[in-house]
């Protein structure tokens, strides 16, 4: 099959359906407003194009400034579906992109026409796509594979047109729009094919990327409080082991609510579910930099803290306490008074195991318990400790 102008077209129409579609089906799952949008970017090349071939039927204004019309507007809507995936603001200024196309009507017909046409053409989707490769900028975080092959595509994919405007200006340069005549439009319909597919395959890589990371994120978190759960906590734990040593002390947290069953039990478990939530917020607001919190399970919560000190500890400990308990006290009221338990274990070498330094929190909690609850009780475990301590 010859790579003629009308195999090319047919090729663009018939890929960008397919991408069209398929990223059409991917929203349905994903429901990501950008697919969407590159789907109806792609849905309009697959237009432009079928409109295109319309040129040997001599209707120029359709097959030519139309179909070249869609064209900008499938590359504007790329344009936003990237500005949707980076969270970004596009300006005002973007939008008057339609009222420079609509203004070409007025350009007057003869031997430049089809110059001019394609310089304006060009220069609009290559600031477009230019554009939308700046908005892929790492912005200080690394980028999945999909998001820089796409970045790096689409950057490719605005100089050509750029290129292709510089071109076509140059004294010269031989264009017919009507009949596909001159190298440009050639060359042209061929790195169309190639970018169709290219971009294509970049954008579902970049927005499948985020999906994993989303579901991995949901497989990390406790459905309710968003705090990690246990497995996660035990992935993340050995970081925190890693900073402990001598002069530099690691601290657990063992967390339970002091009867929190007479919540569940005279408001139901929805109230007790929200006081649980005001827990989590609270320890997400005190919560020191590069510490680790989790719910074990039920009202029992754990915090894995390094380079933390008896003083640190205990002051962390009672903000929480002091909190906790205004907070349920006039959310709540309970025969006895809902508050919090925490036993601590410092260290400063790294424990056999996360479970194994739970259970030596979890003896210091029972000592807290027994010693009349709303109370913090904490063993030093490390080299120049005393032996356990007890807070108030």
């Amino acid at each position: 099959m010859a790579l003629d102008p009308l195999t090319m077209l047919t090729l663009s129409i018939a890929l960008a359906a397919a991408a069209a579609l398929y990223l059409a089906v991917e929203w349905r799952s994903v429901r990501e407003r950008s697919l969407l949008l590159w789907s109806a970017g792609f849905a309009l090349i697959s237009v432009g194009s079928t409109l295109a071939l319309l040129r040997s039927s001599g209707l120029l204004l359709i097959g030519i400034w139309f179909a070249n019309g869609l064209l900008v507007t499938a590359h504007w809507l790329f344009l936003l579906g990237v500005a949707r995936f980076t969270q970004a603001r596009l300006g005002r200024a973007w939008y008057l992109i339609f009222a420079l196309w609509v203004a070409m009507l007025l350009l007057p017909g003869g031997p430049l026409w089809s110059t001019v046409m394609l310089i304006i053409n060009s220069t609009l989707v290559a600031l477009l796509m230019l554009r939308a490769s700046l908005l892929l900028r790492p912005h200080g975080r690394s980028l999945s594979v999909g998001a820089v092959q796409l970045r790096y595509v689409l950057l490719l994919h605005g100089v050509f047109y750029l290129i292709k405007a510089i071109t076509a200006a140059l004294p010269g340069t031989l264009i017919d729009l009507a009949t596909f005549g001159g190298q440009i439009i050639r060359i042209s319909l061929v790195e169309g094919v190639m970018a169709i597919m290219l971009i294509a395959l970049s954008m579902t890589g970049t927005e499948r990327y985020r999906r994993e990371r989303h579901i991995a994120r949901l497989a990390a978190r406790d459905p309710l409080t968003a705090l990690y759960n246990r497995r996660a906590l035990e992935v993340r734990a050995p970081r925190v082991f890693a900073e402990v040593g001598t002069g530099r002390p690691g601290a657990l947290l063992l967390i339970d609510i002091d009867n929190f069953k007479l919540v569940n039990d005279l408001y139901g478990h929805t109230a007790g579910d929200r006081l649980l939530v005001e827990l989590s917020e609270m320890i997400r607001r005190l919560l020191p930099e590069r510490a680790l919190a989790a719910r074990l399970g039920g009202d029992e919560f754990v915090l894995l803290l390094g380079n933390a000190s008896v003083e640190a500890v205990v002051e962390l400990g009672g903000a929480l306490r002091a909190r906790f308990h205004q907070a349920a006290a006039q959310a709540f009221t309970t025969p006895a008074a809902v508050t919090l338990s925490i036993g601590v274990s410092l260290f400063d070498q790294p424990p056999a195991s996360l479970a194994a330094l739970i259970e030596q929190g979890d003896a210091a909690l029972y000592e807290s318990k027994r010693g009349g609850r709303d109370s913090i009780r904490l063993v030093d475990r490390t080299v120049a400790a005393d032996g356990p301590l007890g807070a108030d």
